[in-house]
């Protein structure tokens, strides 16, 4: 296990800085270097939610006794990716540090860095906290006080990174300024019912799937259980119901933004003589 968590320290970072040369090499895509950035973080967590909501399927799809069953990959994926939680709050730091250069302050010396990683955190308070959660909670009770049991459960919860391809390539989007587009309507449908499915409806899932295990039904779970289990799921269900907010909002915006200029008037105008794009 102590291999595969240090083969997970070298591959994240490395993967990272590869892509980033990659995309940079002017005979390759020959992008800026916050466009090399952005794109390689967001190609990184993508690879890594892929390999997640895979390894969780396995697990769920294996264990059919939902708290004695055990599989490997429970315990080895869950170290493999403790380290990309570290890495991934400084590939975050390092996208908003060259938006900050890019918006005209070009010097960073160390006064303009403590003011850029303020920015950074008063921005991404919530997500830094998330990983640092998953890093210094999650981590340590799935390897220590589980002891082998619920790999159903956890199973569940990796596939809950489903929905982060689709949350990645709408940022990728936004960066070229895509929001027009048909893909862009059809990765935010997609990213709308993955965060859905995978983030929110997961936790009653797992609430009725151990109610059928003991034999109860759905609404008497929470009082069968102990109440760390339930504090637990609600720490954890809370920061997804507010980004799920945030994508629904953003999907009414975009639909209201296309219905007020989807009947364009005489010569590419819109309501108002507002030009189309």
């Amino acid at each position: 296990m102590a291999v595969i968590f240090l083969f997970s320290c070298c591959f994240f970072p490395i993967f990272f800085l590869t892509l980033r040369w990659a995309l940079q090499r002017p005979r390759a895509l020959g992008m800026d270097q916050l466009q090399a950035v952005y794109v390689a973080a967001k190609l990184v967590s993508s690879v890594q939610a892929v390999m997640a909501s895979t390894a969780g399927y396995i697990v769920f799809s294996s264990c059919k006794h939902v708290i004695d069953d055990q599989h490997w990959l429970a315990g080895a994926y869950t170290q493999f990716a403790v380290p990309y939680f570290v890495y991934d709050i400084y590939a975050m730091f390092l996208c908003h540090w060259h938006k900050y250069r890019v918006k005209g302050h070009e010097g960073v010396g160390p006064r303009s860095l403590r003011t850029v990683a303020r920015a950074y955190l008063r921005k991404e308070f919530l997500m830094v906290l998330h990983h640092l959660c998953m890093v210094l909670v999650c981590f340590p009770i799935s390897v220590l006080w589980r002891q082998g049991k619920g790999d159903f459960f956890l199973g569940c919860m990796l596939m809950a990174e489903l929905s982060t391809p689709f949350v990645c390539l709408g940022k990728v989007l936004i960066l070229y300024k895509r929001q027009h587009t048909l893909l862009h309507k059809v990765n935010g449908l997609l990213m709308l019912v993955t965060f859905f499915c995978c983030r929110i409806l997961l936790f009653p899932y797992m609430y009725w799937a151990y109610g059928r295990h003991a034999g109860l039904p759905l609404l008497r779970v929470p009082l069968a259980i102990p109440p760390s289990y339930n504090l637990g799921a609600g720490l954890l269900l809370a920061p997804q119901l507010y980004w799920f907010g945030l994508i629904c909002r953003g999907a009414f915006r975009l639909f209201r933004r296309t219905h007020a200029t989807g009947a364009p008037l005489h010569n590419g105008h819109g309501p108002g003589g507002q030009a189309l794009d």
